[in-house]
């Protein structure tokens, strides 16, 4: 069964640009490394310039684990950590 996440992001004022090019770098990783991620799209708020949301589904626990495990998730997040305002919040969801 598919896994769902949703990842709300807040990202420092100022530091939108260097965010969204950093996550563009992510998103290309995942689609070229990843065949298990089903899709990773970033979106920003309508109402808050400084929140994003990152919606992500993959085949299942073990193409989310390895998600979380690879390479370029973990260089280019300690990367994109610099323009966070806080820790994501993050919530699982199953597909029905």
């Amino acid at each position: 069964m598919a896994i769902g996440i949703v990842a709300r992001l807040k990202i420092k004022e100022g530091m939108n640009e260097e965010f969204e090019g950093i996550f563009l770098k992510l998103q290309a990783a995942v689609q070229e490394n990843e065949p298990g991620c089903n899709f990773y799209a970033l979106h920003k708020s309508a109402d808050d310039p400084q929140t994003y949301v990152v919606l992500e589904q993959y085949a299942d626990e073990d193409a989310l684990k390895a998600h979380g495990g690879s390479d370029h998730f973990r260089s280019l997040g300690r990367e994109m950590g610099s323009c966070m305002d806080g820790r994501p919040e993050l919530e699982q969801m199953q597909a029905v």
